[in-house]
């Protein structure tokens, strides 16, 4: 018990560990954990989301069943609401051909009235419905504006998330030669 205290109390040591930057004789960046000739990077802390833990999950039963769940009724009701996923300039690389999950964080859930929809740049992408998930694809290569909303059943928006910036990059036939090709040719 004693070996595995030591263990993760040098696995945390390490993890707070100081990052020194320096520049080699060759002009490559590196890092270290030792310092050199370089300046010490402060870096960011590390963004977190706890998993959410699925209904009737861990053997926990619910005396209270689904109809009979208090459910908010307002907009005021709701104490989180935000796109968790993609993170507030993300750039989907070209392989991901402008496709994205869009996972949205609802804290207390969803009202049964209430339905969430999905706008990119202003247009509603996806209709409302009851999800937290939306799959978006096809996206053109470029900056996106995401923002999702909470309406009621008469359709008025309730709540809104901050929008979210996102980046996509795609190939395109525009581009110039490859300057990697012997010939230069396209």
């Amino acid at each position: 018990m004693a070996g595995v205290t030591v263990a993760v109390m040098a696995t945390g040591a390490a993890l707070a560990a100081p990052v020194y930057r320096h520049i080699d004789a060759q002009g490559n960046v590196v890092y270290s954990d030792r310092p050199a000739s370089g300046e010490r990077v402060e870096l960011a802390p590390i963004s977190v989301v706890d998993p959410q833990e699925a209904e009737g999950s861990a053997g926990v039963v619910s005396s209270v069943s689904p109809r009979e769940m208090p459910a908010p009724e307002a907009a005021a009701a709701y104490t989180r609401f935000e796109i968790a996923s993609p993170a507030d300039g993300t750039t989907l690389p070209t392989g991901r051909a402008g496709d994205v999950q869009v996972r949205l964080v609802i804290q207390p859930p969803l009202a049964s009235s209430d339905r969430v929809q999905l706008r990119v740049d202003g247009e509603v992408r996806q209709s409302p419905m009851r999800t937290q998930v939306f799959a978006v694809s096809g996206l053109a290569r470029g900056e996106h504006q995401l923002l999702a909303e909470i309406v009621d059943a008469q359709g008025a928006v309730q709540l809104a998330t901050p929008p979210v910036t996102l980046y996509v990059q795609r190939a395109s036939v525009n581009l110039p030669a490859n300057p990697n090709r012997a010939n230069g040719s396209k």
